[in-house]
């Protein structure tokens, strides 16, 4: 792969020792960029996961849609969408400290309720 991120990604997903959990409003968007960025094959390979349970879709809660908007509202200058908002999110409702995810940016900078901050990986 082209991308320099391909291979410590790829190692993440063949060697984490815990569950792998995609919060629902998640698998819009990682499809669309595996589409888009390495081809219809990847985001059928994403989905293929997804269906073996390789990994765990998280589905939204209601308390969830309150938290995202909070979140959405106080990160605005930053800003943080709707869907990294479910990430942290969920990540507050299921006590997780650890976020695989490339995007630092955003991940970084927002701190979660139950923790300091994240742990991102890879």
């Amino acid at each position: 792969m082209a991308d320099p991120k391909h291979a410590v990604c790829q190692e993440l997903l063949l060697r984490y020792p815990g569950p792998l959990a995609v919060p629902a409003l998640c698998i819009a968007e990682v499809a669309y960029i595996a589409s888009r960025r390495l081809g219809w094959d990847t985001e059928v390979r994403f989905l293929g996961a997804l269906t073996a349970g390789d990994l765990t879709v998280e589905q939204l809660h209601p308390a969830d849609l309150e938290r995202i908007a909070e979140l959405v509202s106080a990160y605005r200058d930053l800003p943080l969408g709707t869907t990294d908002a479910s990430v942290v999110a969920a990540a507050e409702r299921l006590d997780v400290t650890t976020i695989a995810t490339l995007d630092k940016r955003h991940f970084s900078v927002v701190r979660p309720a139950h923790a300091d901050s994240f742990e991102l990986v890879p």
